[in-house]
């Protein structure tokens, strides 16, 4: 039986472990907003050109455009973008991401070479049986577009000598502050399937429509990569709040049933004391 003053111990612990992750769901909430306002912000441009450029690849064939990023050839290599948090304590975030990427890797049937984007996610890969072939990491929670320019770099240079063969992200998509979805998204080379496109026949390109799109598509790239990291640290953020938040309420929790303990145990021992007066008094009557 733990004494007063063990348990007062525990509440003094429990106490300052409850400062802590308040602080860190509080930090965590004014960062959280910003996070979510930016990939709110890009996200109507990351749609756009999105539709776009699948809706001009649909209008050619492989063999009509001379971009490298459209040569259509078998898929025998994936490549394959794990992007997670450099930091642990963002709830069930890190293990779902790790549950989806090793289903997708057990399911492909093919060789795959990833890439890591986040020290969580170097973890992720090696869980699954494989060793990144890349790690990027220390980016923060601001990103620009120049932050990610070598890693969407690495991805089109790989693709064009041929070291891979297609390119999926593995991310989680911000749904809301307390949803947040893991997904793979393909993203090289670039997925032309009628109904998922909407009308572009009404616009004229100039020069050409090859020329346009072999602009447009480095562009693409870019955006894609630079837009799931922007929906990771949004959902980092967000899951950390929610899981310090739970924190700071379970240590309040049970710092109050711990409390409770300990006052019973003064009651207790207050109670025996008298006790052993009232019985000292009455063997002092007799």
């Amino acid at each position: 039986m733990p004494s007063v003053r063990d348990i007062k111990r525990r509440i003094r612990s429990i106490e300052n472990t409850g400062q802590v992750t308040n602080a860190m769901a509080l930090i965590a909430a004014s960062k959280m907003v910003r996070a979510q306002n930016a990939v709110q912000s890009s996200r109507p441009y990351e749609e756009k050109i999105t539709n776009v450029v699948t809706g001009l690849t649909s209008q050619i064939s492989g063999s009509e455009t001379s971009h490298p990023l459209l040569a259509e050839r078998d898929v025998k290599t994936i490549g394959l973008v794990v992007i997670g948090p450099d930091r642990g304590l963002c709830g069930g975030l890190v293990s779902n991401l790790s549950r989806l990427t090793n289903s997708f890797v057990r399911n492909s049937q093919l060789q795959i070479t990833p890439i890591a984007v986040g020290r969580k996610s170097r973890d992720v890969i090696m869980r699954c049986g494989l060793a990144p072939k890349e790690l990027f990491s220390d980016l923060g929670d601001r990103i620009t577009k120049s932050d990610t320019e070598s890693i969407s770099k690495l991805l089109m240079e790989q693709y064009e000598s041929g070291d891979i063969d297609a390119m999926y992200l593995c991310y989680s998509k911000f749904i809301s502050t307390t949803n947040q979805e893991p997904v793979v998204e393909k993203i090289i080379p670039i997925d032309s399937q009628a109904d998922k496109i909407t009308n572009t026949s009404d616009y004229i390109y100039e020069p050409s429509t090859d020329v346009v799109l072999g602009g447009l598509i480095p562009r693409y790239v870019d955006m894609k990569v630079f837009h799931a990291i922007q929906e990771s640290i949004a959902s980092e953020l967000s899951a950390r709040m929610v899981a310090m938040r739970n924190a700071t309420d379970n240590a309040k929790s049970l710092g109050e049933d711990l409390t409770v303990v300990m006052n019973k145990l003064r009651q207790d021992s207050i109670t025996n004391e008298l006790l052993d007066l009232v019985g000292g008094q009455i063997a002092m009557e007799q």
